[in-house]
């Protein structure tokens, strides 16, 4: 088991997103965005000198946080647009021997009563025939998107897609409503979720935050203090002989997809706070 979390959210920049990755004595970074470009996206010579510096202070790439088929995505998009993504992110993910890669499955459908299913099940599986074949896993998050609607949907995802595997985020089903059920849809409950679909679980993300109370806007909160049931789901994670990577998420002090400006003492201090909590909450010292 390590740690490591979406450093964009302690820092832009790479220099400070490696040292407080250092502070925290982790050795592995989610890459997502590297002064506001995502990593697949950041032109060759940037890309270089990035590896180049993660080389030399021994930090890793554990996964990349990537925007592929993600909720800003419409599955009426050309899908030339996401193979590129996936083209451009392979031999970059080989150059920093990443194995792991962050992707979802669209946005939410306009019409729920046309899912489109066949096509995005179709688009899922040439994803991932591309990083498989080229030795690498993509992982689908829980978010905004079709498998995030219920586990129900994941599953049936999962069924239609050989060799994609989860990363599930604890607090994503906490303002997600569940799409299996009848209108008016209730929230999701993590615990449910996670228990409906744990055997496929390769890599897990922690965000939590509170049920949503008459608003769609969640209230995010440190691990363990909103109704994500963090500890009891890594708990039962741990207990049940996971290994893999532990990925924290905080959205405290700086969402990524959000317009708010970016504060850098305060998104260091939450993002090293929310570290530390969770290795209290695991038992581990730093």
């Amino acid at each position: 088991m390590y740690l490591t979390g979406f450093a964009d959210e302690a820092a832009q920049d790479i220099d400070n997103q490696i040292r407080i990755t250092k502070v925290l004595g982790w050795e592995n970074i989610e890459a997502r965005s590297i002064d506001g470009i995502n990593i697949h996206d950041l032109p060759e010579d940037k890309f270089d000198e990035v590896a180049g510096k993660l080389a030399d202070a021994g930090v890793k790439v554990n996964c990349f946080g990537s925007t592929i088929s993600n909720w800003a995505s419409q599955i009426t998009d050309p899908f030339e647009d996401t193979i590129e993504r996936v083209e451009r992110a392979i031999p970059r993910m080989q150059k920093l021997d990443t194995k792991l890669i962050r992707i979802m499955s669209y946005a939410f459908p306009s019409d729920m009563n046309d899912l489109q299913e066949e096509e995005r099940f179709s688009r899922l599986r040439e994803i991932t025939r591309r990083f498989t074949d080229a030795g690498l896993q993509p992982v689908h998050e829980n978010c905004m998107n079709y498998g995030g609607m219920s586990y129900q949907h994941t599953i049936k995802m999962l069924e239609n897609v050989p060799g994609l595997k989860l990363v599930f985020d604890t607090g994503n089903p906490v303002f997600n409503k569940d799409r299996s059920k009848p209108e008016p849809w209730p929230w999701q409950s993590s615990w449910e979720f996670y228990s409906n679909v744990k055997e496929h679980i390769e890599y897990i993300h922690i965000k939590d935050a509170q049920m949503p109370d008459g608003s769609e806007e969640p209230v995010y909160t440190y691990p363990g203090e909103g109704d994500g049931n963090v500890k009891r789901i890594l708990d039962d994670l741990l207990a049940s002989g996971y290994d893999g990577g532990i990925s924290i998420e905080p959205h405290l002090a700086t969402v990524f997809h959000a317009d708010d400006a970016f504060d850098s003492v305060k998104c260091e201090e939450t993002y090293t706070e929310y570290g530390q909590r969770i290795m209290n909450m695991l038992g581990i010292s730093q």
